[in-house]
């Protein structure tokens, strides 16, 4: 670390650098205020299982990007976010949503009310995208994405909604509406802020 001054006011309080290089610095505790520290999570392969689950999500997060790169399952249900406000609770009603999905040959619509859409799913096909999860408000989050496949025709999806939480939100869920189609391909990750 290159530093031009040192300083420190006080023995209680933060030392201010002028002109720091720091290399691979790693920045702990709660974020202030304007301040953005954009952590991680550990990809998952989404190649079994009924759910891919983010947790320990901490409670000071206003902002979750959800990506996936090649995902499908082995059935035809729509796959979904859930939201979760507690390492096994997932919020499985009062979504309000829908999903649009644009083909070569046609344009399908659902709405959602156990989860936020990714798709109008279909097996054989791979998508790949994001999908940005917001606190609007309180335990309020509204959510936007978008994705798209090329392995089985020209296939574009977009989807938007909002979920009031009965808590604080501490875990994402991405799973099935049915809940029994299993991941069969791609990776899963996320960035929280």
């Amino acid at each position: 670390m290159a530093v031009s001054t040192i300083s420190q006011a006080g023995l209680d309080a933060p030392i201010t650098l002028t002109s720091p290089t720091l290399t691979s610095p790693s920045i702990s505790g709660t974020p202030v205020m304007g301040a953005s520290v954009i952590t991680s999570g550990t990809s998952q392969a989404s190649t079994s299982g009924t759910s891919i689950d983010f947790t320990s999500i901490p409670s000071w997060v206003k902002r979750i990007t959800v990506m996936f790169a090649g995902i499908s399952t082995n059935g035809t249900s729509s796959i979904q976010l859930q939201l979760g406000t507690g390492s096994t609770t997932y919020t499985t009603t009062g979504y309000v949503g829908s999903t649009a999905r644009f083909s070569a040959s046609a344009l399908t619509s659902t709405t959602f009310t156990t989860g936020f859409g990714l798709n109008n799913s279909v097996s054989t096909t791979l998508i790949s995208g994001s999908i940005t999860i917001t606190n609007l408000t309180g335990n309020t989050w509204s959510s936007s994405g978008s994705g798209g496949s090329a392995d089985t025709g020209f296939v574009v999806f977009v989807t938007g909604g909002s979920i009031a939480l009965a808590a604080v939100l501490t875990a994402v869920r991405i799973t099935t509406v049915n809940g029994t189609d299993t991941f069969d391909a791609g990776s899963i990750n996320i960035l929280y802020e």
